[in-house]
């Protein structure tokens, strides 16, 4: 093979050979964040994109909606799907808002949760189950009002991205679910229609790695 041929067809393996070479490094690299990542295990919640809801039905006829507005949430887990993990969540019962400041007061008295005696709410989880392609069975322990009960709620992994902004992984989670008032002791004297027995539990988060 004429010399000029021969150089001519080392520098195209040469380039092809760093091509590929950059690309095996990118694989790597993005292996080793991911493992790092995970192997960290802590996710928190970013409270900018975070929301800890409820809705309640007043007098049968329409729905009232609240949240709880000052909560930390984290998540415990060692795999990219997070099926190991472990949520947990506190939240300080005196952030309820409805919207209404002379129904926000109400809530925050003896009637209901009594946030000068008990100011903080919990829940942990105990078991996650998969129940489909990015779907979960979570269940845990809801310490509401000062009782602690099991409950089940239906969780839904959103992914994880790179935040163009912070350059940093971060999960999106969604879980949904129903509690009775009476097991907790909330509102004892404004029993159905005046309040609706069932409260639905809506809560979204963005999570990062700690």
């Amino acid at each position: 093979m004429p010399g000029f041929l021969v150089r001519h067809y080392c520098s195209i393996q040469d380039l092809l050979n760093n091509h590929l070479m950059k690309k095996i490094l990118l694989i790597i690299q993005f292996a080793v964040i991911s493992i790092g990542v995970f192997a960290q295990g802590t996710w928190k919640n970013d409270k900018a994109h975070s929301q800890l809801k409820f809705d309640i039905t007043h007098l049968g006829i329409s729905t009232v909606s609240g949240a709880f507005t000052d909560f930390d949430a984290t998540i415990t887990s060692s795999k990219p799907d997070f099926s190991d993990a472990v949520f947990t969540l506190t939240a300080k019962t005196a952030s309820i808002n409805t919207g209404v400041e002379k129904r926000n007061d109400h809530l925050k008295s003896a009637d209901f949760f009594d946030v000068a005696t008990i100011p903080e709410l919990s829940f942990k989880s105990t078991g996650v189950k998969k129940t489909g392609t990015d779907k979960y069975q979570l269940t845990g322990d809801l310490t509401l009002h000062g009782v602690t009960k099991p409950v089940t709620l239906e969780l839904t992994y959103r992914g994880t991205i790179n935040n163009p902004m912070s350059k940093k992984p971060v999960a999106g989670f969604r879980a949904t679910g129903t509690i009775k008032r009476s097991d907790f002791a909330l509102g004892p004297k404004f029993a159905p229609p005046m309040l609706s027995e069932e409260v639905s539990i809506i809560a979204d988060g963005e999570f990062g790695p700690q």
